[in-house]
């Protein structure tokens, strides 16, 4: 059996040209060697898998080659390249900083750049991950890196730009390296798995090249599993199962739902996708994605936005169509808030479902199992403000509604019952019923609103008509401090002193406060709430209530344990010291 080597190494780029998705750095660099203006160090930073690496050795061999073509590219027979090539090269020198990071590993390539080349114009160092290097090695480095000899050439590369010191910063010439688009790694595996003689479709490639998520050796190391697992005829369905990602078609058939209304089919969608032991968190992000591309489908002038295949894109542009922007919109704002919020949900499973019903309910509430109420069907179906009217008392004066009766017997014009309306009678005015509210939960405020509005309504009410009986009023005089929040106010109007009288047919009652600042405010704050509560209390109108201030002062009252406490204390020295002696609480 001969000796396998994977894709990533097989076909990892020797020249300028071969480099994928890297064109500005590619030109840059061989300009600066056509010109004769190398420098002596720079720094390759970016993401992993997009070819820093690659890209150092590429230079490293141009540099030093001795026939190079008309581009500037390193002609692969001299000895240079030959060695190089080989591994044999005493011109270029790789050193791995994840495990030489120390002062003495520095030390070393130090005295090693001391010697000039034996082939070649360049002894060049590729320093590789170079930010792992420790502080003390850094500073050792500096001097060399700064004024190296003429034959020596640094090559930094890290994907961790930040964690290198602002001194090597400022010594090398910085590349920045981007990731590799979808498209340029969907056609390098192409060629490759045409070279390869592996039959595989569009889909499938995108599927790897998004995996990949811009690294082209990771795209590779997935290109070499998807082989291992599906041979030389690779489709779309084996390779989502190997590489365990969420099917498209889910996608599609959860926004089909959600347009219908069918939360039942959205939920059962996602409890099949939990069954085939997918993440909860990376099925909500499939489906942000998959709203992306509807709203990137549906707005022209975006098609370069859809990384898709072609038989991909049609399918989105006609379920896009189907899809109001605004309902995507919203969809969007519901998905992205379950995935800020996922991991501290309680419970992730019913946080996910929330989010499903509450986009299968953006089109409207269902009226039933899997039929959606539309917007127009909801406007169509309230009520006009002129519809609504309070319902009628019982009563003599009620009046039944007239109906529309069917005659069983056939008329003239043909058979079949023939509706027939009863006559209406003159509608009469119908009485509103009172509606007592329980003493706990009156409210000053809820009261007179309720009477501005009636008395804006002109209801009639016969309650109106009666004065209150002497008894009466002093029994909602007793019940009107229950329905007061303030505790103050509530301890004054229990311990106000009363007198009730008639004057003009109406019944008046007096309450006295202890000094001119109280009936002030109450008669300017508090007065007109204080009538309306007894009014509802009592069922008429006929009341008014007077303040007036006592001629002595008035002895306040204990009403609240804290004071009735304190008033036994005072009066009780025993009580007063067993307490403090307990070192109990007030």
């Amino acid at each position: 059996m001969a000796q396998y080597v994977v894709s990533a190494r097989k076909y990892r780029p020797d020249s300028f040209s071969t480099l994928i998705g890297q064109e500005v750095i590619a030109r840059t660099l061989k300009n600066s060697i056509e010109r004769g203006k190398i420098a002596h160090a720079y720094l390759f930073c970016g993401p992993r898998g997009v070819g820093k690496t690659s890209t150092a050795r590429i230079f490293a061999k141009a540099i030093n080659c001795s026939n190079p073509s008309a581009d500037w590219e390193s002609c692969g027979e001299c000895e240079s390249c030959r060695s190089f090539q080989e591994g044999r090269s005493y011109c270029i020198h790789e050193l791995d900083a994840a495990s030489n990071n120390g002062v003495d590993d520095i030390k070393a390539l130090l005295d090693q750049v001391l010697i000039p080349p034996q082939v070649g114009r360049y002894s060049v160092y590729i320093i590789d991950e170079v930010h792992m290097l420790s502080q003390a090695a850094f500073n050792a480095f500096l001097k060399t890196l700064e004024e190296p000899p003429a034959h020596a050439i640094f090559i930094l590369a890290t994907t961790e730009k930040h964690k290198i010191i602002p001194t090597i910063l400022s010594r090398c010439q910085t590349y920045d390296f981007n990731r590799i688009s979808i498209p340029d790694i969907v056609g390098n595996l192409r060629d490759i798995a045409s070279k390869e003689g592996i039959s595989i479709d569009d889909e499938s490639l995108h599927v790897i090249a998004s995996k990949a998520d811009g690294a082209m050796r990771d795209a590779l190391t997935i290109f070499d599993q998807t082989v291992a697992f599906c041979g030389n005829e690779i489709h779309y369905e084996d390779v989502i199962r190997n590489l365990n990602v969420l099917d498209y078609e889910y996608s599609f058939s959860l926004v089909d739902a959600f347009l219908a209304g069918d939360y039942g089919r959205a939920l059962k969608t996602f409890d099949e996708i939990l069954g085939k032991g997918f993440n909860a968190l990376h099925f909500i992000l499939a489906l942000s994605s998959h709203l992306r591309d509807l709203v990137v489908s549906r707005t022209a002038g975006l098609e370069s936005l859809l990384d898709l295949p072609a038989s991909l894109k049609s399918r989105y542009a006609e379920q896009a169509g189907r899809c109001p922007l605004k309902f995507l919109y919203d969809a969007l704002t519901v998905t992205t808030q379950c995935e800020s919020s996922y991991k501290a949900a309680v419970n992730p499973r019913l946080h996910i479902e929330y989010a499903l019903m509450k986009i299968s309910f953006l089109c409207g509430m269902p009226k039933g199992e899997g039929t959606p109420v539309r917007q127009g069907d909801v406007a169509a179906a309230a009520p006009s403000a002129a519809e609504v009217r309070p319902a009628a008392a019982p009563g003599p004066a009620a009046v039944a509604a007239p109906e529309v009766k069917e005659s069983a017997e056939p008329h003239d014009g043909g058979p079949g019952p023939v509706p027939q309306p009863a006559l209406a009678p003159e509608p009469a005015p119908a009485l509103q019923p009172r509606v007592r509210k329980s003493v706990s939960a009156v409210s000053l405020d809820s009261v007179r609103r309720e009477d501005a509005a009636k008395s804006q309504a002109g209801t009639p009410d016969k309650a109106q008509d009666f004065v209150p009986s002497d008894e009466a009023l002093l029994q909602a005089w007793a019940k009107l401090p229950e329905g007061v929040s303030n505790v103050r106010l509530k301890n004054a109007l229990a311990s106000a002193q009363t007198q009730i009288s008639q004057r003009d047919g109406v019944a008046v009652l007096q309450f006295t406060v202890s000094n001119e600042a109280q009936r002030e405010w109450i008669q300017t704050k508090l007065l007109s709430k204080l009538e309306l509560s007894m009014r509802n209390l009592l069922g008429t109108s006929k009341v008014r209530i007077e303040v007036n201030v006592a001629e002595t002062p008035v002895q306040d009252k204990a009403y609240t344990d804290e004071e009735k406490t304190k008033e036994i204390m005072d009066s009780n020295p025993e009580v007063k010291e067993l307490i403090i002696d307990l070192g109990l609480d007030i």
